[in-house]
């Protein structure tokens, strides 16, 4: 039986850690998405790039060792879009999600990663650091 070539594609570019290099990390993950046939403004790419904001946004605010970068990685695969950014701050398994109370101005980055994203989980990286990943599947988008 012959199998279908499956390709995957890759982005991996690393930022400082600073807003700038947050906003950056939103920018060029919608652009890469576009290259890839995912044009920019549709739900899908709409529904990333706020995932990367706020992934980067967390890492840039609360994962933040002056000095070292985060890393944004991006996965085309043929059935789904993987995001994940990695940070040097090591954290808990799984950070815990509450909704924020009413005149909070922080809190909701991740409660907006668990409604949009179809899974997500932190996993360890290379010591000192953690991956945050979230998939986002490209069927019914």
């Amino acid at each position: 039986m012959t199998q279908a070539p499956v390709t995957v594609r890759v982005f991996t570019q690393r930022f400082s850690s600073t807003p700038r290099g947050a906003r950056l990390a939103r920018h060029l993950a919608t652009h890469q998405l576009d290259a890839w046939g995912i044009p920019y403004g549709t739900d899908l790419s709409d529904t990333a790039a706020l995932i990367v904001a706020e992934l980067a946004a967390n890492a840039v605010t609360h994962g933040r060792v002056p000095g070292r970068d985060f890393e944004l990685r991006l996965t085309h695969l043929a059935d789904r879009v993987r995001i994940e950014v990695t940070d040097t701050h090591s954290g808990p398994p799984r950070p815990a999600v509450r909704p924020a109370r009413t005149l909070d101005e922080h809190g909701r980055g991740l409660l907006l990663v668990d409604a949009l994203a179809d899974r997500w989980e932190v996993v360890d990286a290379a010591p000192p650091a953690k991956t945050v990943r979230a998939e986002v599947d490209l069927n019914g988008r």
